[in-house]
């Protein structure tokens, strides 16, 4: 594998991901967000910091176990070296964020929303919050103590603890009560105002009287997280595949679930800490320490308890996902997509004509089969229940769900088996590699010829993400791209990951090379060169590579990449023609846009792989070539708004740091003004084939007239 870190300029993954997180707590910050989405931004934050150090700080710790001789190929760090790093950092952060949290909750009580500390309750709210414990908190807790008799307990992955060191006839004993899953994290308290207690506060208050036989010493709250177990196959080891072997060999052996970070609420005493980090197998660098809530989550749900006219100043003004013209709702969907390509564009505009299709579809005369992947779905799917109805009604639907989706394994089986039992087929994916693609084929039988209605998405066909996440969705009834679909869904079926496609990009086949091979058309061009893309992330040592070559050719290369950069840009002689931005603001960005050239010859491309060694050689995605020029200038046009952005947006610097963007035009807030124009363009008409034809045959008319001349 090679090694791009003598070189200078990429930078570790695990250290780009920490900066781009650090963004995310940026955000909340940001005086320019409303209260209450800034106290989210850090709830975003902290569920980021707990899957890293589940998955990426786990990983490493595997990797140090089995070999700390191997180095990280864009920094040169080994795996201690790395976690070094990283605890390092995340000591800064987490100061950060008890800072944006306390500023924050400030200025939530002036308007009388308050996270209390047991002292601050009122009488009347002492004696409430007392009677709740003892009618449903105390019948539920499990409090344990650690002696010769009761062995230190496993304390559960990310699970609130309340512990203490514990005395009886002159011996100090460990204590420890488990935060019930049961319960709410927070009661909020009766009265006009927005006042609330965290039950791990609760329960800390009351620590003295489930062990009233004892004498209490110290106590705090407490978290562990634990390694994510994961498998030597998955994309957390970015390895080569010699140390793969000896990595799966290790994670047959090892326990699982290791202990990777302890958190704590409050400082105790040497002797308390050195008990419990020994028992978790953790060092004092391990653990952090903040006064800050430990777990955020509950600041989604602080909403549904504030008055309306309050809460409009403190959340973001509302924001409905657009219908667009460009498709008439009310008349077959299928007739119009055989017409014309769509795109829609979420969370500007509505997942409805997707799923309005799937439900035209599963009824529609011609219609004789569906195939669809499935990444992640919402816990609630309309999708579902169109497929079931479609195999019901006779219609073969095929499913290839991916049941290995990271942190949505359970949903994903409930899914899979509600269609196996309406009759749908499913396939579950492939040995070592995930099927992370988005596609829909509905296939037509009409007067004995096939059409196809092909869908093709940056994102999961999840109805909730789509009002949250960026994402693109093309619809083309485009017959050579329709039976590259069908070939793919054939090959997938016979496990075949390595056939052969026309017009389709498929990882692990043809997506890598042709990116390489477009990136070397640019080189050839050198100054003339062009290339913009838009990802999520960029790992990939290969693509780092040679759009370093292009960089040095002379080709310009704008990328907006929302989260890990290894390749750091505008080093002299190096990446200096390189320029990255990065936009974190009230959505994910998630679409993925490849655009390369320019004029005649420019290629436009979306799908759902980033550069990522995962994505590029482990993973089954799919990027599709648009050829309509209308979708072509549609896509270009967002692309560009995101370029713009002066406001969310941050330049990646050749230190690998983020700078704000200086600017003399009018200040840009791309997802805002593409929430605009979503808008103003929802207000005009729909369109009606019957003008639209007449409008294509005069231009038609137009330009084989202009062609004469």
């Amino acid at each position: 594998m090679k090694n791009l870190h003598i070189q200078g300029y990429t930078q570790n993954r695990e250290l780009s991901w920490l900066k781009f997180n650090n963004r995310v707590l940026e955000e909340s910050m940001d005086e320019t967000v409303p209260l209450l989405e800034r106290i989210k931004f850090i709830s975003i934050f902290t569920s980021n910091l707990d899957e890293f150090f589940m998955i990426r700080v786990g990983s490493l710790f595997d990797m140090l176990e089995c070999n700390d001789a191997v180095l990280d190929n864009r920094s040169g760090l080994s795996p201690k070296a790395q976690l070094d790093e990283i605890y390092k950092e995340v000591k800064h952060l987490y100061k950060k964020r008890e800072k944006a949290y306390y500023e924050i909750e400030s200025q939530l009580r002036i308007h009388h929303i308050s996270n209390l500390n047991y002292k601050e309750l009122t009488l009347n709210e002492k004696k409430y919050v007392k009677k709740y414990f003892e009618n449903n908190i105390l019948p539920i807790l499990s409090p344990q103590i650690v002696d010769s008799r009761h062995p230190f307990p496993h304390l559960t992955n990310e699970t609130i603890h309340i512990g203490a060191m514990i005395e009886q006839n002159n011996k100090e004993l460990f204590s420890v009560i488990p935060v019930p899953k049961a319960l709410p994290s927070h009661i909020f308290l009766p009265g006009s105002k927005v006042r609330y207690i965290s039950i791990a506060k609760i329960i800390l208050k009351n620590y003295d009287d489930v062990f009233s036989m004892y004498k209490v010493a110290e106590k705090t709250i407490f978290r562990v997280t634990r390694n994510g177990d994961i498998n030597a196959d998955d994309e957390a080891y970015e390895i080569e595949n010699d140390f793969r072997i000896k990595m799966k060999k290790l994670l047959q052996k090892r326990k699982k679930l290791e202990a990777v970070r302890l958190e704590m609420s409050s400082q105790v005493n040497g002797s308390f800490k050195e008990f419990l980090t020994s028992k978790i197998n953790l060092i004092d660098q391990h653990v952090f320490i903040t006064s800050a809530p430990l777990d955020l989550s509950y600041a989604f749900s602080l909403n549904d308890h504030i008055e309306k006219s309050t809460l409009r100043s403190l959340t973001y003004t509302p924001f409905k996902p657009q219908k667009t013209p460009k498709i008439n709702l009310n008349s077959s969907l299928i007739k119009q997509l055989q017409k014309r390509d769509l795109l829609l564009s979420f969370p500007y505009q509505s997942m409805e004509p997707y799923l309005k299709l799937i439900k035209e579809a599963s009824t529609y005369k011609s219609v004789i089969n569906i195939k669809i992947t499935i990444y992640r779905l919402a816990t609630q799917a309309k999708l579902v229940e169109y497929l079931c109805i479609a195999a019901e009604n006779g219609i073969d639907v095929t499913v290839l769900i991916e049941l290995r989706a990271r942190f949505d394994e359970q949903n994903n089986i409930d899914w899979s088996q509600r269609l196996e039992e309406a009759g749908c087929k499913v396939y579950y994916g492939f040995e070592g590699f995930k099927v992370h693609s988005k596609i829909t084929l509905i296939t037509l039988q009409e007067k004995g010829n096939l059409s196809y209605i092909t869908q093709i998405g940056t994102g999961n066909y999840n109805e909730n993400t789509a009002k949250l996440y960026t994402d693109l969705s093309y619809f083309t009834s485009n017959f050579e791209l329709g039976k590259d679909a069908a070939q793919f869904f054939k090959n997938m079926s016979i496990s075949n990951l390595l056939g052969s496609y026309k017009n389709l990009l498929v990882s692990p086949v043809n997506f890598k090379p042709t990116i390489l091979n477009l990136i070397d058309k640019e080189i050839q061009k050198g100054e003339n060169g062009l290339i913009k893309i838009k990802i999520n992330s960029m790992t990939d040592v290969d693509v780092i590579e040679r759009l370093k070559l292009a960089s040095c050719s002379g080709v310009k290369i704008k990328m907006l990449i929302r989260g890990i950069c290894c390749i750091v840009p505008n080093v002299k002689d190096k990446t200096e023609n390189i320029e990255i931005i990065s936009i974190v603001g009230r959505y994910l960005e998630h679409s993925r846009i490849f655009i390369f050239g320019k004029n005649d010859e420019e290629k436009v491309y979306i799908g759902s792989a980033d550069f990522m060694t995962r994505n590029t050689e482990r993973r089954v995605e799919i990027v599709a070539p648009i050829t309509n020029p209308i979708i072509k200038k549609q896509i270009k046009h967002i692309l560009e708004i995101c370029f713009s952005d002066s406001i969310k947006a941050r330049r990646l610097n050749n230190n690998g740091k983020f700078d704000k963007i200086e600017t003399t035009n009018k200040p840009i807030d791309a997802q805002a003004k593409l929430m605009k124009e979503a808008i103003d363009e929802s207000k005009k008409p729909v369109v009606n084939d019957d003008k639209l034809l007449k409008r294509l045959f005069k231009k038609f008319k137009k330009d084989i007239k202009k062609n004469r001349h």
